[in-house]
């Protein structure tokens, strides 16, 4: 999350610069339309399995720590 909010934050430094009065209404029409509440994403059969086996390992704790994924990383790229 840390990426979207950097780049949130450089396009709002960006927009601070900016004094044309049309080229911040045109900006401003574009965010406004583009609303990411209102949009629904329609899944498939397989990505639904896959949610409803994420959501079974972890009610079961079959889960890894992000420093093991991170060395379970290395080591398969140390192997190729």
């Amino acid at each position: 999350m840390a990426a979207v909010d950097h780049l949130r934050n450089n396009i709002i430094d960006k927009l601070l610069t900016i004094t044309n009065k049309d080229y911040l209404s045109a900006l401003y029409k574009l965010v406004e339309k583009s609303s990411v509440d209102n949009d629904k994403v329609k899944l498939t059969k397989e990505q639904m399995k896959m949610l409803k086996l994420s959501d079974a390992d972890i009610k079961n704790g079959r889960l890894l720590s992000q420093e093991e994924v991170d060395k379970s990383d290395l080591k398969w790229l140390k192997e190729l």
